[in-house]
């Protein structure tokens, strides 16, 4: 009887395990890849639209600086974002937003999703997988991430800066910019600046990310805690945007000269001439760095949002696909 009751526990065990196993369907690897893919895509086009949104009339007052020659003062901001109000109306000052979204959603999207996939493939080759990467590989993940976004949707920057620094009459929509372009300037014309926007996005996305992923490190390393709170996760994206923006800062000039010369009357030739032109009309400090401080508080609360929405949304994700799967 005793030798009973053991084997009838053992096999009320093993039915209890495989009622947990049911419970606790493990994805096969394909599938599980396929949903981290999807879900840093999901989180990254969210990420982008949140903090674009949020910045989108301080940074369309920045490009309209940036491509004049009008000295920059955050008096001068205020009153340029005043009177647009009072001559357009208040949703005027979000000119241009759609097609930021429609370029930074895919842009964020690709990027983040870029990010995690070259950690993954940086980490495997320097033999840290599945652990934090030391620096420069850290580094060279942000870089060839925003070097992959940029390449993949710049003529969607190009058009987003010439639809902000241009009247309604101008443009229409977006289609209307690319239909323009292509007939008056020609289809060249839409990777005009492209090579100003692959050498600034280097350092700005490598900076940022390297940034980012470091504070967190630390913090984790410091504090005891694996993940930061949604606060700290703010803290950390600004200083990383502040990072970033700053050492790219000339070079984001630049593009946006390049970008909307054909729409203000203007022609300028190679990077280096461009910003030439700029330096010997404006100065160094008052050209290259126009617009700078407005983007001292543009761009870390812009990427502070982005950041913590992605990390979030990420968290979020993987609790209801782990729901989804425990329930199957």
């Amino acid at each position: 009887m005793g030798n009973g009751g053991a084997t009838d526990g053992q096999v009320s065990l093993k039915q209890k395990d495989v009622e947990v196993g049911l419970h606790r369907r493990v994805l096969p690897e394909g599938a599980q890849e396929r949903r981290s893919v999807i879900n840093s895509l999901a989180s990254g086009a969210l990420a982008g639209a949140v903090a674009k949104t949020a910045v989108a009339p301080l940074d369309r007052t920045k490009i309209i600086f940036q491509v004049s020659s009008n000295r920059f003062s955050a008096k001068e901001a205020y009153r340029l974002i005043y009177r647009t109000y009072l001559n357009e109306g208040f949703f005027t000052l979000w000119r241009g937003n759609s097609a930021t979204m429609v370029r930074v959603i895919p842009y964020a999207a690709i990027q983040f999703c870029a990010h995690e996939e070259y950690k993954q493939l940086l980490g495997s080759y320097y033999g840290f997988q599945g652990k934090a990467l030391t620096p420069l590989p850290r580094f060279l993940a942000g870089s060839l991430a925003g070097t992959t976004a940029a390449m993949l949707t710049y003529p969607l920057d190009l058009v987003r800066a010439r639809m902000a620094v241009t009247p309604k009459e101008m443009y229409s929509n977006i289609m209307h910019v690319f239909i323009r372009i292509s007939r008056e300037e020609g289809l060249k014309t839409l990777y005009r600046g492209f090579v100003p926007t692959i050498l600034g996005v280097i350092p700005y996305a490598g900076l940022s990310f390297f940034t980012y992923e470091t504070l967190k490190k630390l913090h984790a390393d410091h504090s005891g805690r694996p993940q930061p709170y949604p606060v700290e996760r703010l803290i950390f994206g600004a200083c990383a945007g502040l990072i970033g923006q700053s050492a790219s800062y000339p070079l984001d000039v630049v593009r946006r000269r390049m970008q909307t010369a054909g729409a203000l009357g203007l022609s300028y030739g190679s990077v280096l001439s461009t910003m030439g032109d700029i330096i010997r009309e404006e100065g160094l400090i008052r050209g290259l760095y126009k617009g700078l401080s407005m983007n001292w508080v543009k761009g870390p609360i812009a990427v502070g949002i982005s950041f913590t929405t992605f990390d979030l949304t990420q968290i979020v994700l993987r609790k209801w696909g782990h729901g989804a799967d425990t329930a199957r």
